[in-house]
């Protein structure tokens, strides 16, 4: 109900001619390139870090379970949509989660504050798919480079970010002086509602028989908040890693379609419309399967 309540803002905004158009665009890339870095490198400074052995298991099953994602983002829509450019769209809300504006929380819901940076590790891979995969399947595989990899995605902010919280995590350097990290841990703090408001003013432009979604987009969503997590789930068990890594990788998982595909949209100037229903959808349908999958996990730890 707390986001959802900064969405309904972000909508009013829309509606009132205070958000929309240039002005999303802005924050979208003040969002990636500013904020959303400061959020990622926050992540792993303060607290108690998580130990060496268990920094490779998390790595590891990410890049597993990110592995077979892409599998999953690549060839599954096109048996959930005719239109091909539908396709890449529905690809991404397969693959990508709102880990970090979501996953946090509920992670230390769950598990105790201390398993923040647990799913700060895993963030990693994320973050590493989001601005790569991710924007393949946003922007369309003939648009980038004439078909080839964009390079300097690996060396974009938010990977530069997410490349040196590794290094924080993996040397478990600690004491990080309080003039780096709060103002790191401030400018990040803006990236959860910021992302929020710019996808209430993204639904602002949309009819109510968009928001309502279609077959496509519930069909998305079932597999993005069921399937796809106790398939992972299973995955991780059968692989033989812990019952604490297995279950902490799928709520993860689990989680609403991340919103950095609707501030990707906006960036790369996509149609925001399918990607707003099926985050908005998605999100609605999480208060009831977040819950369900706590209750779970609770009898499993």
């Amino acid at each position: 109900m707390t986001l959802f309540i900064i969405v309904i803002v972000g909508y009013v905004a829309g509606k009132l001619g205070y958000m929309g158009g240039d002005f999303d665009k802005r924050l979208s890339s003040l969002v990636i390139n500013f904020t959303c870095p400061a959020l990622i490198l926050s992540s792993a400074m303060g607290g108690t870090l998580p130990s060496r052995d268990m920094i490779l298991p998390l790595l590891l099953i990410s890049v597993i379970t990110y592995a077979v994602l892409t599998g999953v983002a690549f060839l599954l829509p096109r048996y959930l949509t005719s239109r091909r450019a539908d396709q890449g769209v529905i690809g991404f809300a397969l693959m990508f989660g709102n880990v970090g504006f979501m996953g946090y929380p509920v992670v230390a819901s769950i598990f105790g504050h201390e398993a923040v940076f647990y799913a700060a590790v895993l963030n990693v891979v994320n973050t590493f798919a989001v601005f790569t995969v991710g924007t393949i399947l946003i922007t369309g595989r003939n648009e980038v480079e004439g078909g080839r990899f964009q390079k300097k995605v690996l060396y974009s902010s938010p990977m530069i970010a997410a490349y040196l919280t590794m290094l924080i995590v993996a040397l478990e350097i600690r004491d990080i002086p309080a003039f780096i990290s709060q103002p790191l841990t401030m400018i990040g703090n803006i990236t959860v509602p910021a992302a929020l408001l710019i996808i209430g003013s993204s639904m602002s432009h949309l009819s109510l028989r968009s928001l309502l979604g279609t077959r496509s987009v519930y069909v998305t969503t079932l597999l993005r908040l069921a399937i796809i997590p106790i398939a992972i789930y299973y995955l991780g068990l059968l692989l033989g890693f812990s019952s604490l890594v297995v279950c902490i990788n799928t709520v993860v998982i689990a989680m609403p379609v991340a919103t950095y595909g609707t501030i990707l949209c906006l960036k790369y100037e996509r149609d925001t419309t399918l990607i707003t229903e099926v985050t908005f959808i998605s999100t609605l349908l999480s208060v009831v399967t977040i819950p369900l999958i706590a209750q779970f996990f609770s009898h499993i730890l």
